[in-house]
């Protein structure tokens, strides 16, 4: 039997418990083993093995009954157990319900006998208390306080609590006999009154919170509790609002400015949130009034220190980009002479001393315009808030005439005649001119400023009279800044004309257009229109980057025109030959590629004009008629075709004059 369970092992599967039933029978193994296999053995082996699993399996039955019968039995002696305690469960319930039943007795006879007791307690306590008033009331019917509470200034709670209510019996007591003892308890009520509204305030400036919470719930009985919260606000002002605000009041005006509008706006935050409260019906009102009386002495003189500031600042700012360019200022005086000065350029567009080599320099700063853009954007914030409303106008304009003097006057007025005066004469060689970049970064300027004019003054004037005043002062000083732009503008495209002239003068030859030999003529078009349309593209470029919207066709079209007059008048200085004509053509034919930079059709018209004319120089003596009544020379006065025939060296020919005539 024990062979028999030690081939069971778990899992435990069929075929391989046979298989291994097999291997341990002598004979039972496959061909090969080293025993011959014999069957009979092994049926043999089988029988007994099946025997033995029989026996095996009736042992177990027996074994399995008898532990249901030990479960069974367990499993009665439990139940009866539970029935048992269920039972004492059932006695220990009712027992706790006859015990709070009892409880609830007692406690019901003891609130009984509370209400007894303070009924009996209540009127007594009543007693002693009216006792010992109607003795405090004695001492001041008699007028001499004798009591400790009255004289000990450490028992000033229970001072006070005495005497607010002697002060409401002194109410309800005839005049005419108790006058003077009325008039002793009020004095003393108001003496005891001021002594906790003086302990408060010493209390706050200690930072007693506590003594200031403990005396103000006295003070809440009394009549001028009030003043104590008048009191509590004051000190507040002191102990804050004068300590961020005075010790930079005079030595540091930026940080004034700042903590005033920080707390001014806090404050006038912290109103609004109170206005959800109900703080009676003219909260309004009331809370403008308390915010005025805290703030009244810093903001009305604001507006001074605030220009003055702002002065100082924006000077220092200019003095600073000054100082970083190693510049000393030039003086553009005022008055009549420099008003004289200033109407004979405009008339006569003549530069008025000597020119100024600013190298290139244009003392206009992006950098200088933000800081000082910045600065007034500030300044307009804190006068929005700080301002009353009847003085915002008024002072926002105060401001804007600030911006006026050192932005437009001191830094971009002063930049243009700077670049004025810079620009060099008409007949100079070589001249550098900077002038446009002085155009440019004063367009940009401009724009700038034009956007905070907008941006931050006209909500602050829009409807009041300084809008109208604010509006011409703008129009004004644009108006001066563009007359000297233009001005500049006209005398540097004269300079650039200037140098187109040495070019031509430097580099044009009689024989470019009347060579030697007329069958050895290599080159497409002469030097000098190669470096003359060269210098010309670099000027467009340069109008183009400097200058925007209408502003650019106007200065490239007077610029295209002034171009074209130079190159006619320049044809005019020759004779041309047949060949010299046909490079004149080519010549003219790039000044005109030249001109499509431009992009303004003026301008191309007049090169196509200039062109057709130039083709008089070569056409054949028989065409010429034909040619000048074609539809680009049909519409010009006779004697500019004619002035043009004149230059061809063939044309004091008999034959030539007689198909001209």
């Amino acid at each position: 039997m024990a062979t028999t369970a030690e081939l069971f092992e778990e899992p435990f599967v069929a075929d391989e418990y046979i298989e291994r039933l097999v291997w341990r029978t002598p004979g039972g193994g496959s061909r090969g083993g080293s025993e011959a296999f014999d069957p009979k053995r092994l049926l043999e082996e089988f029988v007994n093995h099946i025997q033995e699993l029989q026996i095996m399996d009736e042992r177990i039955q027996r074994k399995v009954e008898k532990l249901e019968q030990q479960c069974q039995k367990e499993a009665k002696e439990f139940a009866k157990k539970v029935q048992e305690l269920q039972k004492s469960n059932q006695v220990a319930f009712q027992h706790f319900q006859e015990l709070d039943e009892h409880i609830s007795y007692v406690a019901t006879k003891v609130c009984h006998l509370g209400d007894q007791l303070e009924g009996v307690n209540t009127p007594r306590q009543r007693a002693v208390e009216a006792q010992k008033l109607m003795k405090y009331f004695n001492e001041f019917l008699d007028g001499e306080l004798k009591s400790d509470v009255f004289t000990n200034s450490e028992k000033i709670k229970e001072a006070a609590d005495i005497i607010q209510k002697l002060h409401l019996i002194a109410q309800e007591l005839p005049f005419d006999r108790f006058s003077d003892v009325k008039s002793k308890i009020a004095s003393k009520y108001h003496d005891l009154e001021c002594q906790l509204i003086q302990e408060f305030t010493s209390a706050q400036k200690k930072g007693e919170i506590s003594r200031m919470r403990e005396v103000a719930a006295v003070l809440l009985h009394f009549k001028g509790y009030s003043h104590c919260v008048d009191v509590y606000i004051k000190q507040c002002q002191e102990s804050f609002v004068k300590d961020q605000l005075e010790e930079c009041r005079k030595s540091d005006a930026e940080q004034y400015l700042k903590n005033l509008y920080d707390l001014y706006t806090r404050t006038t935050n912290l109103s609004s949130k109170l206005m959800e409260f109900n703080l009676g019906t003219d909260k309004q009102t009331f809370l403008s009034k308390l915010i005025k009386s805290i703030f009244i002495s810093y903001l009305e003189n604001y507006i001074e220190v605030e220009t003055g500031y702002l002065k100082s600042r924006s000077a220092m700012i200019l003095q600073r980009y000054y100082d970083s360019k190693n510049h000393q200022k030039r003086s553009i005086g005022t008055g009549g002479i420099q008003d004289l000065k200033e109407r004979i350029r405009q008339r006569t567009n003549l530069p008025l001393g000597p020119s100024i080599d600013t190298h290139g320099e244009t003392f206009l700063s992006q950098e200088v315009v933000v800081n000082l853009l910045q600065e007034t954007k500030q300044a307009f914030e804190r006068c929005h808030r700080l301002s009353d409303p009847s003085d915002l106008p008024r002072n926002a304009f105060r401001i804007f005439t600030i911006l006026v003097e050192f932005l437009c006057i001191e830094h971009i007025d002063y930049a243009l005649e700077t670049g004025l005066a810079g620009i060099p004469s008409s007949d100079s060689r070589n001249a550098n001119l900077y002038f446009l970049d002085v155009v440019h970064q004063a367009n940009t300027i401009f724009h700038l400023f034009d956007k905070q004019f907008n941006d931050h003054l006209m909500p602050l004037i829009s409807s009041s009279p300084k809008l109208s005043e604010c509006l011409q002062k703008k129009k004004e000083i644009i108006e001066q800044m563009e007359m000297k732009l233009d001005t500049g503008i006209d005398r540097t495209l004269n300079c650039m004309i200037g140098q187109m002239k040495h070019i031509l003068a430097a580099e044009q030859k009689k024989t470019d257009f009347k060579p030697e030999d007329e069958n050895n003529v290599l080159i497409q078009y002469t030097n000098a229109c190669v470096k003359v349309c060269a210098y010309v593209r670099k000027q467009v470029e340069k109008i183009k980057n400097s200058m925007d919207g209408k502003n650019v066709d106007t200065v490239l079209m007077e610029f295209g025109v002034r171009f074209h007059r130079l190159i006619y008048e320049h044809l005019q200085q020759y004779s041309y030959s047949c060949m010299g004509g046909m490079l004149a053509i080519c010549d003219v034919a790039e000044y005109r590629k030249c001109a499509k930079d431009f992009k303004i059709p003026l301008v191309l018209q007049l090169f196509d004009t200039l062109h057709a004319l130039c083709n008089l120089l070569v056409v054949a003596p028989d065409n010429l008629k034909q040619v000048c009544s074609g539809e680009q020379l049909a519409n010009l006065d006779k004697n500019i075709l004619h002035s043009f025939v004149q230059l061809r060296a063939d044309y004091r020919s008999a034959r030539l004059a007689r198909h001209f005539s």
